[in-house]
C-alpha cells in the first residue's frame, strides 16, 4: 500500500514541528530561553531507550561513564588556545554568584576536552594504566547565533554524549578514532539511519584536532546533517597542560587523545528518516511503545467488557514476554480517532481486538511503515509479534538506504552539482585534487559545506576548480 508523502518530504520543517508538538515530544519555542526545549514525556523514554543503546555499545567496548562539572573555569578553558579560539563566540559566562561579581568567570561546558584533561593528569600516570576512555552524556551549552531548529540547531544540546580517551602514541589514538567510527556506524545501523564516513578538510576540522573524521545523513528536505563526529586530537591538549605520562622505559612523554560526540540530532533524524503523512514512524528498538493495544468496542456494554477483559489478556501476555506495549482503553475517543494519535506517535506495530478476533481466538496486527494487517492466532502471537518487528526494522532501514543512495550523486563540474544542491537534492561529490585552496573554491562557488572526503581516495577524473588529475572526491551539500 502506497502511503502520500507530500507533506513529510515538500514541507519538512512544518512537518518537523507538528510531529514534535503535536506526539508530545519536544515542546519547543514556548519555554523562555531562545533556541532551548523541553523533552516532554513520550520525548523521554524516545531518548532514554536512545542513549541506553549507545551507553550499550560504549560499555561492551571498554568505555566508563564519568560525569563531569557543568561550570569549566575560564583560566583553565583558555589553557588550549587553538581550542578557544575555535569556542569563543560561542560560550556562555557566568559572571556573578548571587550580586557578587565572580573574581574569574565560569563557562557553561561548550565541550570537555580541557576539563578532563586536568582531571586525567591526576588519574593517569603511566602506561599501565593506557588506554583509559572515558564518557558522559550530558548537556551542553553554545551560543548559537545562526537561526535555531529544534533538536538541530540549539543553544542547550541537552543529550550529548561526548566520549573522550587518553593513549601512549599517536598510532594507538588513530586505532580509537577507528573504534568510535566503527561504534557509531553500529550504533546508526542499529536505529536504521543511513550515513557518508567522511574525513573534515583541513579548514573545518574540530579546533585543537589533528584531523576529524564525521558521520552525515541526509534529512527529507534535501539537507545534509551532521550526526556524529571523532577527532584525533594528538598531544594538543596535554601538551597546553603540560601532561605527561611514565613510559615502559623510563621516559616521559604526552600522551595522545581523541573525543567522539554525538547529539540531539540523532533523535531529530531518528524521528525523521522514516517519515510520512501521518507522522514518524520509530523502529521498534528504541519505540517507547512497541505496540499499542485499541479494543473495538461491541454492540452491547457487554460484549465491551468481554473485548476489553480479552485486550487486559494480550496485554499481559506481551508484558510477560518483555515487549513494551501499552492499552489504550480510554472511553473517550473512537478507534479511529486512537489510530490517528498512535500512528502520529510512530508506534510500530497497531493491534485491534473486536468481536471478530474475541470469537476467533485471535488479533490483528498493523504495521505502522506500510499500513498493512493481518490477523494471527493468540497462541501464536508473540512469535508471530517478533517475526513482524523483525521485518518492520529491515524494510525501514532498506527503504532509508536506498533513499539515502538516491540523494548522493557525482558530478564532473561545479554547474551541475551547484544546480542538484540549489535544488536540495542531497549530497554532491566532485573530483578534488587535494588542495585546500581548491577545497575552499568549491564551498565558495557551489555556496555550500565541503562535508569532506571518503576515507579511502576515490580517485575520479579532473579537479572541478584547477583541471588537475583528482585524488579524491569532496562531498558538499547544503546543511543547517
Amino acid at each position: 500500500m502506497k502511503i502520500s508523502r507530500e507533506k513529510w518530504s515538500s514541507n519538512f520543517s512544518e512537518w518537523f514541528d507538528w510531529v514534535i508538538s503535536q506526539a508530545e515530544i519536544y515542546d519547543y519555542g514556548r519555554y523562555p530561553v531562545k533556541g532551548s526545549g523541553v523533552w516532554m514525556p513520550y520525548g523521554f523514554k524516545i531518548r532514554q531507550n536512545v542513549t541506553n543503546l549507545i551507553r550499550k555499545l560504549l560499555d561492551d567496548t571498554g568505555h566508563e561513564e564519568v560525569l563531569f562539572p557543568l561550570l569549566i573555569p575560564e583560566g583553565l578553558l583558555k589553557k588550549e588556545g587553538e581550542h578557544i579560539k575555535g569556542f569563543e563566540k560561542e560560550v556562555f559566562w557566568v559572571t556573578h554568584g548571587g550580586e557578587e561579581e565572580l573574581e574569574e568567570k565560569f563557562a557553561l561546558r561548550p565541550t570537555s576536552e580541557v576539563a578532563i584533561t586536568l582531571m586525567e593528569s591526576l588519574w593517569i600516570k603511566g602506561y599501565t594504566q593506557l588506554p583509559r576512555k572515558f564518557y558522559q552524556i550530558v548537556s551542553v551549552f553554545r551560543y548559537e547565533t545562526k537561526a535555531t531548529r529544534p533538536m538541530i540547531r540549539v543553544r542547550e544540546l541537552t543529550t550529548f554524549k561526548e566520549a573522550h580517551t587518553v593513549h601512549e602514541t599517536f598510532e594507538d589514538a588513530a586505532k580509537q578514532v577507528d573504534e568510535a567510527v566503527e561504534i557509531y556506524s553500529r550504533f546508526f545501523d542499529i536505529l536504521g539511519i543511513p550515513y557518508l564516513i567522511s574525513r573534515r578538510p583541513e579548514w573545518d576540522k574540530f579546533a585543537g584536532a589533528e584531523y576529524t573524521i564525521a558521520l552525515d545523513t541526509i534529512m527529507p528536505d534535501g539537507r545534509a546533517l551532521q550526526i556524529g563526529t571523532a577527532h584525533h586530537l594528538g598531544q594538543h591538549f596535554t601538551k597546553a597542560m603540560d601532561y605527561k605520562v611514565q613510559r615502559a622505559d623510563g621516559s616521559h612523554v604526552h600522551p595522545h587523545q581523541t573525543s567522539y560526540g554525538i547529539s540531539d540530532r540523532v533523535i531529530a533524524t531518528l524521528i525523521s528518516i522514516n517519515g510520512d503523512d501521518h507522522g514518524p514512524i520509530l523502529p521498534p528498538v528504541v519505540a517507547p511503545f512497541e505496540a499499542v493495544i485499541i479494543p473495538i468496542p461491541g454492540k452491547t456494554d457487554e460484549d465491551t467488557e468481554k473485548i476489553n477483559r480479552y485486550a487486559g489478556e494480550i496485554e499481559s501476555t506481551l508484558k510477560t514476554n518483555g515487549i513494551r506495549v501499552t492499552l489504550d482503553a480510554s472511553e473517550d475517543k473512537t478507534p479511529g480517532e486512537k489510530y490517528y494519535i498512535w500512528e502520529l506517535k510512530g508506534v510500530p506495530i497497531r493491534i485491534e481486538v473486536g468481536t471478530r478476533e474475541l470469537n476467533a481466538g485471535t488479533v490483528f496486527l498493523k504495521r505502522r511503515d506500510t499500513l498493512e494487517g493481518k490477523a494471527v492466532k493468540k497462541d501464536d502471537l508473540i512469535k508471530e509479534f517478533r517475526n513482524l518487528e523483525d521485518q518492520i526494522s529491515a524494510d525501514l532501514r532498506k527503504r532509508a538506504w536506498e533513499q539515502f543512495r538516491e540523494r548522493v550523486k557525482r558530478f564532473q563540474n561545479l554547474d551541475e552539482a551547484k544546480k542538484f544542491l540549489d535544488n536540495r537534492g542531497g549530497i554532491a561529490e566532485v573530483p578534488w585534487c587535494g588542495q585546500d585552496s581548491c577545497g575552499l573554491k568549491i564551498e565558495e562557488e557551489v555556496q555550500a559545506r565541503v562535508l569532506g572526503a571518503p576515507l579511502k581516495p576515490e580517485p575520479s577524473g579532473n579537479c572541478v576548480v584547477c583541471g588537475k588529475p583528482s585524488t579524491n572526491i569532496l562531498r558538499i551539500a547544503k546543511t543547517y
